[in-house]
């Protein structure tokens, strides 16, 4: 865009709903006609002014209260540059990752470069580094000091305090500590964003901040001391709002320790009765204060009906993947108590469900159906779990009190709120908006939610799905479902046989629902893997895509993976650590294919069940079929190629017949500036 334009152009049917984009550069910032900017959010996604994106949210919010923001997406982090492009911001730089933890975004289960990136133009990967809130923050300080670095987002958040590292096989400080940030805002960030610039803008300091609701910070060393020996002198009854969980140190050594303070992370997420947590890091204490509050409907309203233009910054001249697939989706709910021990939605989001008015939504739905490049067709209406809308304790007394971490396992409470009334009038009232053909649900369902509802099964195969429904069982095995808090393999098994009917009742007996199960989750092992993969068999169910265990920072089951123990019962958790295991597993739950066979036999006979090789009952053939012989050789040629003395030519590519010869043995030519070849003058 040109720096000389008196606004940011929009298309003309926004021109209504929308306000102009964040600036991103200098010359934007002076296309608004302003000489300094408040805050300066730094992001490693791509810039989408869509409610889905965590930079737009915050950057509405603040714009509303009257602030003025730059965004600076996906920056050069090599060099401070980019960060002073804005000049000094007036009052913080407001850090984050994006909408996932770097490390997840780059790399596979396996620990292999991903091939794309959601959240970049054309799904270009490289366009952020690995751990970007550290060097974010760093290129903030050097940029300018003094300046307060808030950080936030996923990456940090569930990086708060100290916590397992997958990628490096090792146990972390708290990322306060290695970003050098002021203050680590963890949850969503709305209400602290706010409160944080408000506070600033009228003269308040770091240490002001420090008594805010959803933040962790670090004292210094001669502080810590301080404020420890007041805890000690303290009357017990001060104390009781306070838990000290095992330091640093203790959890890097002991595994056992580790187990115990995530129990005491997990059991202090609840923000009506959480604790205040401390966790000594050598001589410096960093202190998580307990979670924001839920926002209100109103409240929720107010951030979803801000003014978003739903698209990508103009300047990008590729469409961004992750926009694509949400860009016709509606959001209505934010939060969920399921509580399952390897997502990270709970400790992100909350597990009070915190859920939109159907006019706050109608709003949305209709603004989006008047885009001209609407195609009548809304993707997704739903939220962490598509059918927990306005679902809450039914006894508020009690949800202040309650220290359970799912409201649905073992079995759903009784106190529980499970009325999808709202939600199938909700449902009703947007597919009949003028210009919307089809709502779908592609949101997770919580089958033994739904099984409670006849009537909403019978919406969804109805009106909701297109033509395949995802749902996400996860297992077969009891003893793996109760590590994840996850309900039975028959609980799956009732709902499927109610979505098939309501199908057959609708006129669509075609409708498939489609399972998503995880290979190496802790607990685990090939037993297991073989169960499930003849449950596929026996009921049909070719998986087209797998979902391999990723243990994510501050998760229950990566807890489970890396010490080894429940931490609730402390009971020990075998693990599937090995990439060759890892490897079995995952090529156990598409045993069809035939790429896969070699691995499923080894699998079979390591396990001792070589009688499912071959026969009607088995999962494999007697014999490796062709297709699976073709894909080995590839396989070894691939690993060959090129390393190997006797690799044979590739006439097609024009080698000559043969053997490649033996490549000569080439010597370091070592590292000599400002020399235009290896030859010495």
């Amino acid at each position: 865009m040109s720096g000389t334009q008196s606004r940011i152009s929009l298309p003309v049917w926004q021109e209504r709903f929308a306000a102009p984009f964040a600036p991103t550069t200098a010359a934007e910032m002076a296309a608004r006609g302003w000489d300094f900017v408040d805050v300066v959010f730094v992001t490693g996604d791509a810039y989408v002014d869509h409610p889905s994106f965590a930079m737009a949210i915050l950057h509405r919010v603040l714009e509303r209260a009257g602030f003025r923001v730059a965004i600076l997406s996906q920056p050069e982090w090599k060099t401070c540059e980019p960060w002073r492009q804005f000049g000094r911001p007036r009052l913080f730089f407001a850090i984050s990752a994006g909408n996932m933890d770097s490390l997840i975004n780059h790399y596979t289960a396996n620990k292999k470069v991903r091939n794309d990136d959601a959240y970049s133009p054309g799904g270009k990967i490289g366009l952020r580094p690995d751990r970007a809130t550290l060097p974010y923050c760093q290129r903030a300080r050097e940029a300018f000091p003094g300046v307060p670095v808030i950080a936030g987002g996923v990456e940090a958040s569930l990086r708060r305090l100290a916590h397992y590292d997958y990628w490096s096989d090792s146990v972390k400080r708290s990322i306060l500590l290695d970003s050098k940030a002021d203050l680590v805002v963890y949850g969503m960030g709305e209400q602290s964003i706010l409160t944080i610039a408000q506070k600033l803008k009228v003269g308040g300091t770091l240490r002001d901040l420090r008594a805010m609701r959803g933040v962790a910070y670090a004292m210094g060393a001669k502080e810590s001391e301080a404020w420890m020996a007041q805890q000690q002198a303290a009357d017990a009854a001060d104390r009781s709002a306070l838990s000290i969980i095992p330091s640093f140190e203790q959890v890097r050594d002991d595994k056992w320790a580790f187990a115990e303070a995530t129990r005491l992370i997990h059991t202090n997420t609840n923000p009506f009765n959480a604790a205040t947590l401390v966790q000594f890091h050598d001589r410096q204490a960093v202190v998580q204060n307990p979670p924001a509050l839920p926002l209100s409907q109103q409240e929720i309203d107010a951030v979803y009906d801000l003014p978003y233009n739903r698209r990508p910054h103009p300047s990008y001249t590729e469409s961004v993947p992750a926009h694509e697939m949400i860009k016709d989706s509606v959001t209505i709910l934010r939060g969920c108590f399921g509580g399952c021990t390897f997502c990270s939605i709970t400790a992100h989001q909350g597990r009070i469900i915190q859920s939109r008015s159907s006019e706050s939504v109608m709003k949305e739905v209709q603004k989006l159906a008047s885009d001209p490049d609407f195609k009548g067709i809304i993707s997704d209406i739903g939220g962490a779990t598509a059918n927990m809308y306005t679902m809450r304790c039914s006894r508020p007394e009690v949800e202040a009190k309650c220290k359970r971490l799912s409201c649905v396992h073992p079995g759903v409470c009784k106190l529980l709120g499970t009325d999808h009334g709202p939600l199938i009038d909700l449902m009703r009232e947007v597919r009949n908006v003028d210009g919307v053909r089809k709502v779908l649900v592609s949101s997770g369902i919580r089958m033994d939610l739904a099984q409670l509802s006849p009537e909403y099964v019978r919406e969804l195969a109805e009106h909701h799905t297109g033509g395949r429904l995802k749902v996400a069982p996860e297992h077969t095995s009891p003893k793996v479902l109760e590590l994840m808090k996850k309900p039975s393999i028959d609980n799956f098994g009732v709902f499927a046989d109610q979505f098939r009917q309501a199908s057959a009742d609708a006129g669509k007996p075609k409708q498939q629902i489609i399972p998503y199960f995880i290979a190496s989750h802790p607990g685990s092992d090939l037993a297991e893997m073989i169960d499930l993969a003849l449950y596929l068999k026996q009921n049909g169910y070719r998986p087209d895509q797998i979902q391999d265990f990723i243990p994510a920072p501050f998760d229950i089951a990566t807890c489970m993976y890396y010490a080894g123990l429940d931490p609730f019962t402390k009971k020990p958790v075998n693990t599937a650590k090995n990439l060759n295991d890892r490897k079995m597993q995952r090529a156990l739950m598409q045993f069809f294919k035939p790429e896969n066979y070699f691995e499923v036999r080894e699998a079979l006979i390591k396990a001792g069940r070589a009688e499912l090789i071959g026969g009607c009952n088995g999962l494999i053939p007697a014999q490796p079929p062709k297709e699976a012989i073709e894909a080995r050789r590839k396989q070894a040629n691939t690993a060959a190629r090129n390393d190997h003395y006797h690799s044979v030519a590739n006439t097609a590519k024009g080698e000559p017949a043969g053997e490649r010869p033996t490549p000569p043995l080439v010597k370091n030519k070592g590292y000599r500036p400002g020399r235009k070849s290896q030859k010495r003058r």
